[in-house]
């Protein structure tokens, strides 16, 4: 774990200069909008290590794939967001000395995020090589009113140095991509220039043929007061923009506002590009900075409003919430089926911006139960459209008669991974999609999307499986056959309990909500069936065999379910056995010697019991925690918050508290030693949950909404809101429950054994079970 960054509950503070922890920083400080983002990067060149990063929402590069080896069904190319033009540039020079942070001499340096304001800020005071002393400020928004706009105040006082400050705002498409072939081009320049008040670049992937454009205007202040500043233009095919200067002495102040239009050929036409990216710059330096600050921070504020989660006695728990909290939301604003969540959002390359199962496992839930908003809807949209892909997926591997396999890595639909283990075998990704579909209505209380949308994509998912299980005459039982589970440090293996089971569940939920269609949504079903093919009964049987039938590897003695046939055949061990110096195992062991071993790369027969809660006693629960946690190394960011959530659930309240603090401060305290790489965006949701469903204990029984609160014992309270079939309830949890109905009509809840009325304007308060 690295700990250099200040606590506070509404900042990221860094308070001097770590230029050994730059590329873990850049990624803390890494601010986007859902439209765009980057990472932290100083605004004005820097020429030691550095990862320099920005990124454009839904603007994709086809990355021919490259493997030694061919299997049928590979993807023959993989889809990936690039690094983009550098919109952010700001270089700053004396009469002729550029300034550098690597090279010149830092006095003082301090950068702060403000999470409550979405604002960065950066201050530091150096020495130039020549003993010239500056002071900078620096202040960044990407802003979430205007999702086209990134804005820049970049603010020069001269301490000891008497001459000429030049300030100069750039558009650079000079681009080095972090895993890239060095020659490989991925960006044509379309055009660039530069009139007298704006500087553009147009540009194109290729393949894909995506378009971004950039337009940048600037103003210029010395001493307070606007001056004219008699711009150089600079016009380079793959850089443009301007050097605006004026002559100080000590004490004197020089201040560019920078203002810069993103717009891409997702949103606009590509014909229109130029003209309407230049219109809107020459517009936000109309509205100017107080105003387009206001309209930012307004729009935080809404969210918070709506997400905050509170907790009293722990500084380091709530920075580290909200800091989560903050990056899901200015990495996907929710309003465009056509975008998803990648685990890297705008902050790293790894794994290209495409969507995993992840979204489904940690974001859905999450934005059903934090927000009104119809969020979900369009991630849920997002996997419905792509249904026609999945299908085209299945049969490149064999499957029939529209059954679906959803990709485990994708942007279009079209699967992009391939590592055969994960590509062909982690399948039980499916199961998890018809989930999100099934917790859609749950918590929305409608079933309009499942008649119009979902019943598809359930349909397909259960036809997959009815091919994809195997029937063992020995066991006389249905076999799930040559896959890896949730743990990937497990390939290739048999009867993985969590696929099985999922398999079940998913083919129950198909059943149930086939027959609530016909029922309530007689014209949709009479869609559903024409439009799939649905063979009705014939398929319903083999369905109901295949649930009535499974195989769910069990050991009676030990009172668990087995991971996967063969498990209980190695050396069991507790991560205590490594040492500390050999952690993370992916980082130091070879893949030989991870295979072999126990050790559990993220929760697995725990994730099972962690969905599908309602079907498993207290005891249960804890029988199998205490028996794989300790094996459990958490070396996915999908893991900690689930084992938190189930340690609450038994009473180990302590024992989730440790968990939770490791999935909320993961890339804050870089558990894992890869933070670098760019923040674990898709899995940030956990540590809300943790709260919400591990210590709240929220639950849906029996068609209740349910809550079993317990409190860590560091906590003097927390507090959080949920929407709930229209419904939005207040919780605090303290030395005593306090439980208010903020909006929606009365709603029967259920705290530990007992229900309630729960009303309008009527707050239910009760005492705290130990």
């Amino acid at each position: 774990m690295k700990r250099y960054l200040r606590t506070d509950e509404w900042n990221i503070i860094e308070d001097n200069f770590h230029a050994d922890n730059l590329r873990m920083s850049e990624s803390i400080f890494s601010l986007g909008n859902g439209r765009f983002g980057q990472r932290g990067n100083f605004e004005e060149p820097y020429s030691s290590d550095s990862y320099r990063g920005s990124f454009v929402a839904g603007i994709t590069f086809l990355d021919k794939t490259r493997v030694g080896w061919w299997k049928n069904g590979f993807p023959a190319f993989y889809t990936r967001i690039p690094n983009a033009a550098d919109w952010s540039r700001v270089s700053l020079r004396l009469i002729d000395e550029e300034l550098d942070l690597a090279q010149w001499d830092v006095n003082s340096f301090s950068r702060r995020l403000d999470m409550k304001a979405g604002i960065s800020y950066r201050d530091f005071e150096i020495t130039s090589p020549r003993g010239h002393q500056i002071r900078v400020h620096v202040e960044h928004i990407n802003n979430m009113a205007h999702p086209d706009l990134c804005l820049i105040k970049y603010s020069v006082t001269s301490i000891n140095y008497t001459g000429r400050i030049s300030l100069i705002p750039s558009l650079d498409a000079i681009i080095v991509n972090k895993d890239d072939d060095p020659n490989e081009k991925i960006w044509n320049i379309l055009r660039s220039g530069v009139t007298k008040d704006c500087a553009y670049l147009w540009t194109q992937t290729r393949r894909e043929d995506a378009q971004v454009c950039y337009a940048m205007t600037y103003q210029f202040f010395k001493n307070g007061k606007e001056a004219s500043s008699n711009p150089i233009r600079i016009e380079k095919e793959k850089q443009t923009g301007f050097s605006i200067g004026a002559d100080v002495k000590p004490g004197d102040n020089v201040m560019l506002i920078k203002y810069t239009v993103i717009s891409s050929s997702l949103y606009d036409e590509r014909q229109e590009l130029i003209e309407h990216s230049i219109t809107k710059a020459r517009q936000t330096k109309i509205d100017g900075w107080d105003k387009l600050e206001n309209n930012h921070q307004q729009a935080w504020a809404n969210i918070w409003k709506e997400m905050d989660v509170v907790i009293e006695g722990d500084p380091e728990a709530q920075q580290g919430i909200r800091y989560n909290i903050f990056q899901l939301c200015q990495t996907y604003r929710g309003d465009d089926p056509r975008l998803n969540i990648g685990p890297k959002g705008f902050t790293g390359e790894k794994y290209g911006g495409n969507t995993y199962w992840n979204t489904e496992l940690c974001c859905v839930p999450f934005f059903l139960l934090s927000t009104p908003r119809e969020i979900v809807k369009n991630l849920l949209i997002y996997r419905y459209n792509q249904l026609p892909k999945a299908i085209e997926n299945a049969r490149k591997l064999g499957f029939k008669e529209g059954a679906a396999l959803f990709p485990q890595v994708t942007y279009s639909g079209e699967e992009c991974h391939s590592e055969w283990e994960i590509t062909f075998e982690e399948i039980h990704r499916n199961n998890i999609i018809v989930y999100a579909i099934a917790q859609h209505a749950a918590i929305t209380g409608s079933k309009d999307y499942i008649a119009k949308y979902g019943l598809e994509v359930m349909i397909a998912v259960s036809r997959f499986w009815s091919q994809r299980v195997s029937f063992s005459k020995p066991k006389q039982k249905y076999v799930i056959l040559g896959v890896t589970g949730p743990d990937e440090y497990e390939n290739n293996v048999d009867n993985n309990w969590y696929t099985n089971y999922s398999c079940v569940q998913c083919l129950q939920m198909t059943l149930n909500y086939l027959e609530i269609i016909a029922g309530e949504y007689p014209d949709e079903y009479a869609r559903v069936r024409r439009v799939t093919n649905l063979r009705q009964q014939e398929e319903a049987e083999r369905w109901r065999d295949i649930i009535n039938r499974m195989y769910l590897p069990e050991d009676k003695e030990l009172g668990i379910f087995v991971q996967n046939d063969g498990f209980l055949d190695k050396e069991l061990n507790s991560t205590d056995a490594i040492p500390p110096e050999e952690r993370p195992i992916n980082q130091h062991w070879s893949w030989d010697r991870i295979l072999r071993s126990c050790y559990i790369k993220q929760s697995d027969v725990l994730l099972g019991l962690y969905l599908y809660y309602f079907n498993f006693d207290k005891e249960t629960v804890r029988r199998n925690f205490d028996f794989y946690e300790t094996m459990t190394v958490h070396e996915s960011s999908l893991s900690p918050h689930i084992h938190s959530i189930l340690a609450a659930r038994i009473g180990e309240v302590e024992k989730a508290y440790q968990l939770f603090l490791h999935a909320t401060r993961l890339d804050l305290d870089d558990y894992n030693n890869e933070t670098h790489q760019g923040l674990h965006i898709t899995s940030m949701p956990g540590s809300w949950l943790a709260i919400v469903r591990g210590f709240a204990g929220m639950q849906i029984l029996e068609g209740i909404l349910s809550f079993f609160p317990v409190i860590p014992e560091k906590w003097s309270s927390y507090s959080f809101q949920i929407n709930y079939q229209g419904r939005t309830l207040h919780m605090r949890v303290g030395k005593e429950i306090n439980i208010s109905l903020i909006t929606g009509e009365e709603l029967n809840i259920q705290v530990y054994k007992n229900v309630y009325k729960l009303k309008l304007g009527t707050d239910l308060l009760l005492r705290i079970e130990e």
